[in-house]
């Protein structure tokens, strides 16, 4: 299985921690990459120290860093800069995430690596960027969210700007950064040149944007907060039922029409003021409380039988264990159980990339321990032996 994954051949430097960075690279990692996870000899990636623990060990590091391989180097010291060096004439990718310039101040800048590999693709994440005049200040998601206009479109009208639950700040920069990986390697197939990606939060904020952007652009409206629904599509909600909520998106006229017949009520789908979507949209505020009003007659489970045979999209709001548990979720093996040496069985999600010919859902290994490889790392690129790996721990590069 290991040998018919799609990336299979691509040997990948990872000198990123936390999130983006490492997000991006397990993503490379799950399709077959060989990712060496390059961590300071003391304490590595900062998230090694972030809980929730398993025998110790940290579930959040766990959960960004399977199928890696992990070394540790001290790139400020002078043998360390050789060795990396070294390994990047063997590279194909290199990832890191640090604030612009620290590269550079290492003395291993994207020029620098040029030099010494001209097919090396160079992907740099940070908050801002390589350019502009943020370029040096520092960030986090939930700054990249603020700035970036997310938040200020996040939650009800009446509350306050709210964080999306999931650190998206950094995840899209980790999946836009995937991208311009794969879009790099295939273009140096024909060019034979690497080049530098610089992907930037707060532009992946921008970018995600979508009919906000465009809202403001062509009628000058600032798009606010407006809790759940579609700012152009009705009904396209959360409805309050008997006994929890449910979600309701009929994006077009027949779909609106057969929901009037779920919900017993016909008469809406005749009443001008929602006959159409624009109609609907304009006048929320007068279908909303009939709406709700229907709703609140049966059940969630009810609702949600009920629609099944009309074809209208529409779920539940799962919490995080119903997801878990979710037959459709598990169809699909977005849940593995992956052995950990020290914490055990961990459960962890999985790539939901299905290939038809190069799958990548197989059994994934799990994250390394730090510096775990480091000997084999230094061994199978380089060539050392393991009394040349001795001497370099003992001299502080390792």
């Amino acid at each position: 299985m290991e040998s018919n994954l799609p990336l299979k051949n691509l040997v990948v430097l990872d000198l990123s921690r936390v999130l983006a960075g490492p997000y991006c690279t397990m993503v490379l990692a799950d399709m077959g990459a060989r990712v060496f996870k390059i961590e300071h000899p003391e304490g590595g990636d900062d998230s090694r120290a972030f809980g929730p623990f398993v025998g110790g060990e940290s579930a959040y590091f766990m959960s960004l860093n399977r199928n890696k391989l992990s070394m540790t180097m001290n790139l400020k010291h002078p043998r360390a800069k050789q060795l990396f060096l070294a390994m990047v004439r063997h590279a194909d990718v290199v990832v890191e995430n640090f604030r612009p310039g620290a590269m550079e101040r290492l003395g291993l800048g994207y020029e620098t690596l040029r030099d010494v590999n001209p097919r090396i693709v160079y992907a740099a994440v940070s908050g801002f960027g390589h350019s502009g005049p943020y370029m040096l200040k520092p960030c986090y998601d939930i700054v990249a969210q603020a700035m970036g206009g997310l938040m200020s479109i996040t939650g009800h009208p009446d509350g306050p700007p709210t964080r999306v639950g999931a650190s998206v700040g950094d995840i899209t920069a980790a999946l836009f950064a995937t991208i311009g990986i794969l879009a790099a390697l295939r273009e140096r197939d024909g060019s034979g040149q690497g080049q530098k990606i610089d992907v930037a939060m707060l532009d992946c904020q921008v970018a995600i944007l979508e009919n906000a952007v465009s809202r403001y652009l062509t009628g000058g409206e600032v798009p606010g907060r407006i809790g759940n629904r579609h700012p152009s599509i009705t009904p396209f909600s959360s409805l309050a039922t008997a006994d929890g909520w449910v979600i309701v998106a009929a994006g077009n006229d027949s779909l609106w029409a057969r929901l009037c017949g779920v919900i017993g009520r016909p008469d809406l789908a005749a009443d001008p003021r929602f006959a159409t979507n624009g109609d609907r949209t304009a006048h929320w505020s007068e279908l909303e409380p009939l709406l709700t009003e229907a709703f609140g007659a049966r059940t969630t489970a009810e609702w949600l039988a009920a629609r099944e045979g009309a074809g209208i999209p529409s779920g539940p709001i799962n919490d995080v264990a119903q997801v878990i548990s979710d037959p459709q979720v598990n169809a699909r093996g977005m849940i593995q159980s992956v052995e950990h040496p020290v914490a055990g069985p961990v459960a962890v999600t999985t790539s939901p990339v299905k290939m038809s010919r190069t799958p990548v859902d197989r059994e994934f290994r799990s994250a390394p321990g730090l510096g775990e490889h480091t000997a084999y790392a230094l061994g199978e690129l380089l060539g050392l032996s393991l009394e040349q790996v001795a001497e370099l721990r003992r001299e502080g590069a390792l």
